[in-house]
């Protein structure tokens, strides 16, 4: 199964640096402080000096792993997102129909909610961070496209790989089309990302893989 570095493999100090290892405990209260503070303080009123409290850190420690206050929130994000996993339910659309229930429901806990909609509005004025959000969290979650298409492709669903730009293309696009469509309705639109929707979804996405096939 492929995989993504996890949060503490991505914030490991490089291996020529000198001093005192990373704790992955302080790493994760502070990301969790992070969210907690966010939840109840909004992107506006939120420092590091309160995520630092409420983490029992000093905040010269957020300032050795986190350069401000943009990358430790994106940082906080990401790490939820890698607890999306991709089943192996025998077919395609059940394996999509799972993961796309689990990001759902990722969706609701508050954390998250606010958390995503934070990093998203101030990304719209701040390209580092925009650049940031693509790599710490996008790219990071395009690994379960990657691992559903191998997959399918072993089971005989879809045919074997011949133009890598295209496959490229269309990894992408099934990502925009999950993450769009399921953003939108959950944090948007406000509506249930049900069974029923999401059965929908994944027929829609077989159906268009099935045609671009051909």
């Amino acid at each position: 199964m492929s995989s993504m570095p996890s949060v503490c493999s991505r914030t490991r100090p490089p291996s020529g640096r000198t001093g005192r290892p990373r704790s992955t405990e302080a790493d994760a209260a502070i990301l969790e402080a992070t969210r907690e503070a966010l939840v109840e303080l909004g992107w506006s009123k939120l420092t590091m000096g309160d995520v630092a409290g409420r983490a029992g850190v000093a905040k010269t420690t957020l300032y050795r792993r986190w350069a401000n206050k943009n990358e430790l929130v994106v940082d906080a994000v990401a790490v939820l997102f890698d607890e999306l996993e991709l089943p192996d339910l025998g077919s395609l659309q059940a394996d999509i129909e799972n993961v796309v229930l689990q990001f759902a429901a990722l969706l609701e806990r508050p954390e998250t909610k606010t958390a995503l909609m934070a990093v998203v509005a101030e990304s719209t004025r701040d390209e580092p961070l925009r650049r940031r959000i693509r790599t710490s969290i996008v790219d990071r979650q395009k690994r379960l496209v990657l691992e559903g298409r191998i997959r399918a492709q072993r089971r005989g669903e879809l045919p074997a790989d011949r133009d890598p730009a295209a496959v490229d293309a269309t990894d992408d696009l099934i990502f925009d089309v999950i993450a769009g469509a399921v953003v939108h309705r959950a944090l948007v639109s406000a509506e249930p990302v049900d069974e029923p929707w999401v059965a929908r979804l994944s027929a829609l996405l077989v159906g268009g893989l099935g045609a671009l096939a051909h």
